[in-house]
């Protein structure tokens, strides 16, 4: 029998230069990575004023300037040592860190993997001093002569490690890297002046800002800065504030979800989905919201100490923070007018005029018609089986006119509507009249408040105006929006169920073994949206009522659309989660559809509901309900905006 002799393993204590060279490995990932902790140390230092220049995408040159407090002689050597810093005064400051890097090595393990030289002179100091570092070897400091400030050069970046060199990326790339690090940094310090210098050209010169959104369009132009929509909770000890983009602009990831706290950019997957619950019914079904929030919150309550990069943390009461963020954007959400808008428009939380849509006017001479409205108090929507009531002060145009003309305010309507043009203006009160003819603007007299009750064009969309404006509505989607406030304003807000049609018959429906089950487990909440079931058994369950606003709908094929709802939501969906899938998908089998034609006295309704709820600028599945059309742009488009104004 062969025996082998087992050789023991000798620990040993590792020598400095490669314990750096392996925190380098943990720290400086990639050129960017050296961008960030020096870019950090210069804000730490109090710099007003800090230039990155990058050559190569930053493996040739990556030089850092600022003009903080410096650091003398005699510190110089310990910057670049292991495991030292200034920002932790004592051990007890670790549990409450107000600096963006604390760890001690960052220096240390750049100087490991790369050529650097360091000047650095405080303001106490007639000259600076310089000490450089080759792969790990200190020189001793010499002086030199600098500003007050400290120069950081780092060149030749992994020459002695070539593995970690051959894993990087081209220079474009690294530079993009780079460029998304500067990024961040930039964001969350508008008070500092920042200069992004590359290959001998100026990329960014980003000057003190006050307002943040002045940054934040610097970066990413007007399309973002035009839709920001301003966000602020000050209350403690979470304080909220920055911006959100409108729902009109999307990504079809979350990388431009910017999010920072105390300062420091993080990522946090709590707080991703909070803002994803926020945006719920507002974006499509893939798209992310664009966002660029700052959080402040007493260090204690947060440990940054848990990633290498500090790209993490952890919250000592994650829930907490979490629904303080949902509530805060719902809220802001309710009180903005999120109406899509074609073409530019003015920025969310100006004081201008918000798009809505008009209120329905009363219209004169039609007494008939009014005591046939106050006699009808109610409208049946027969496709929903919902009643909506009309207010007896608004009434329609009488018969023979064609429905939704413009006619001035409160004035008398001909009596063909075969007199009258839709471009030509009626008689006023006071006998005044303007025909429409081939006369200039400045011919014509100025013609009273025009108000359109509003008109379907093409059986799909609903065309309105205000007074800033032109709306144009898709009907299947306003109305899909009104549905879904309504049903879950009984199911989630009142707890009670949606009206159920108890069928005569129950209604046998063959489902596979998953199916079955899944309907089965989900028998509570499938009743609350009014639809019960029970088991027939084998592979057959039994309807015995169905929701009352889907009256004309198949209850087979609405279980099978509810049951692809249950089984796409994984094992064990959230019950809300899963009770408002189920409500907007009632909602859009029971609105009107694209191609259904609307009677005058429906069309009236859909509009006036529109503004009894505050979410309808968007159906449950995120498409806009609306667009609108300001005048300006509807005058520039038509070409009637001049250097003088319009024309």
């Amino acid at each position: 029998m062969n025996t082998t002799t087992r050789v023991l393993p000798t620990i040993r204590q590792l020598p400095p230069n490669l314990v750096n060279q392996i925190a380098a490995g943990e720290v400086i990932e990639r050129p960017a990575s050296v961008v960030k902790e020096l870019v950090e140390n210069s804000i730490d230092a109090g710099s007003h004023r800090i230039e990155v220049t990058i050559a190569g995408g930053g493996t040739e040159l990556i030089r850092i300037s600022d003009d903080g407090c410096g650091m003398t002689a005699d510190q110089l050597p310990l910057a670049v040592a292991s495991h030292a810093t200034s920002k932790l005064p004592d051990d007890d400051s670790l549990f409450s860190v107000r600096t963006l890097g604390f760890r001690g090595e960052a220096l240390a393990s750049i100087g490991s993997v790369s050529h650097m030289t360091i000047r650095s002179r405080t303001e106490g100091d007639d000259c600076g001093s310089e000490v450089t570092v080759r792969g790990g070897v200190i020189e001793s400091p010499a002086p030199c002569g600098c500003p007050v400030g400290t120069v950081i050069e780092i060149k030749n970046l992994f020459f002695n490690t070539p593995v970690r060199h051959r894993f990087l990326k081209t220079a474009g790339t690294e530079r993009g890297h780079i460029v998304e690090a500067f990024t961040r940094l930039a964001l969350a310090n508008p008070q500092v002046h920042f200069v992004l210098i590359n290959n001998d050209k100026i990329v960014y010169d980003l000057p003190v800002s006050t307002r943040w959104s002045d940054r934040i369009g610097a970066f990413f132009g007007d399309e973002i800065a035009s839709v920001l929509i301003p966000i602020r909770d000050d209350d403690d000890p979470v304080r909220i504030s920055g911006y959100v983009c409108d729902p009109s602009v999307s990504r079809g990831n979350n990388r431009m979800q910017y999010l920072f706290l105390n300062g420091r950019h993080i990522r946090d997957r709590s707080l991703q989905h909070a803002l994803g619950e926020a945006y719920r019914g507002l974006l499509m079904v893939g798209r992310f919201p664009v966002c660029f929030l700052r959080m402040d919150m007493p260090p204690e309550l947060i440990d940054v100490n848990v990633h290498p990069t500090k790209l993490e943390v952890r919250f000592t009461d994650g829930g907490k923070v979490y629904a303080r963020l949902l509530q805060t954007l719902r809220h802001q959400f309710l009180r903005t007018d999120m109406t899509h808008r074609v073409g530019p428009g003015p920025a969310h939380g100006d004081d201008t005029v918000s798009p809505t849509v008009a209120p329905v006017q009363p219209i004169a001479g039609s007494p008939a018609l009014s005591e046939q409205l106050q006699r009808q108090s109610v409208i049946d929507w027969a496709r929903t089986g919902i009643q909506k009531p009309i207010a007896t002060t608004q009434t329609l145009p009488p018969a023979g006119i064609p429905a939704f003309q413009p006619y001035p305010g409160g004035s008398s309507i001909p009596a063909s509507g075969n007199d009258i043009a839709p471009w030509e203006v009626a008689s006023n009160e006071s006998g005044d009249s303007a025909a429409s003819s081939d006369v200039t603007d400045s011919d014509r007299p100025a013609s009273p408040s025009v108000c359109y009750l509003g008109f379907q064009v093409h059986n799909r969309y609903l065309v309105t105006q205000d007074e800033a404006g032109m709306v144009v509505i898709d009907q299947h989607a306003l109305h899909e929006r009104v549905l879904y406030e309504r049903v879950c304003a009984k199911v989630l807000g009142e707890g009670k169920s949606l009206e159920a049609q108890r069928l005569l018959v129950p209604e046998p429906v063959s489902l596979t073994p998953a199916e079955r089950t899944a309907a089965l487990d989900a028998k509570e909440t499938l009743a609350k949206v009014g639809l019960e079931i029970d088991d027939f058994g084998g592979e057959t369950i039994v309807i015995q009522s169905y929701p009352a606003m889907l009256k004309n709908g198949s209850p087979a094929d609405m279980l099978r659309v509810v049951l692809e709802a249950l089984m796409s939501a994984g094992k064990q969906p959230d019950a809300k989660d899963l009770l408002n899938h189920l409500l907007s998908t009632i909602a859009c089998k029971a609105a009107v559809k694209a191609g259904d034609p609307l009677a005058s006295e429906e069309i009236i309704s859909l509009l006036e509901q529109k503004d009894l709820y505050q979410d309808t600028h968007h159906c449950p599945h995120g498409r806009p309900t609306a667009l609108f059309f300001s005048r300006d742009e509807l005058d520039r488009m038509f070409g009637r905006l001049g250097p003088r104004g319009r024309a």
